[in-house]
């Protein structure tokens, strides 16, 4: 697996973050979605991957500076044909090791309340990540569950 920056005009990235939106579409209603589109991925304070075997792209993820000492994962998916085979804690630990060659002091993130969220819930934890309250720009919200670890 071969971890790359950027890639947002790659077709097949475009489609696997088009997918990744309407799934949160189908989990989430729509005040909960916290999922950035092309353009969001574009802003200056997000640096965005792509997790690729060959020509085949295995999964995404981003990071997003919320200040010199604090970052927010988003935008973590996997191809479906990828599921259940390393790939989300190979970007996982890519993103906390670019995190803590930022100097962050803290990792941040936000995902979904409801079962669908459950596999993601527990990549999170088993990488150390604990519950913690919103951060950010973010608001309780019962559809949101927000985590961190100290880095």
């Amino acid at each position: 697996m071969q971890i790359r920056a950027g890639q947002l005009d790659h077709p097949e990235v475009i489609a696997l973050l088009r997918e990744h939106l309407q799934g949160m579409a189908q989990l989430s209603p729509p005040e909960s979605i916290h999922a950035l589109d092309l353009d969001g991925l574009r802003r200056p304070e997000i640096s965005f991957w792509s997790a690729w075997q060959g020509d085949e792209l295995l999964g995404c993820g981003a990071l997003k500076q919320l200040d010199a000492e604090h970052g927010e994962i988003k935008s973590m998916r996997t191809a479906a044909r990828h599921l259940r085979k390393g790939v989300a804690a190979a970007m996982l630990r890519h993103l906390i090791d670019e995190a803590g060659r930022r100097a962050y002091r803290r990792l941040s993130l936000e995902t979904g309340s409801m079962e669908g969220f459950a596999p993601a819930r527990s990549l999170y934890a088993r990488h150390g990540f604990g519950a913690c309250g919103p951060f950010a720009d973010y608001v309780d919200d019962p559809n949101s569950v927000f985590m961190s670890k100290q880095l």
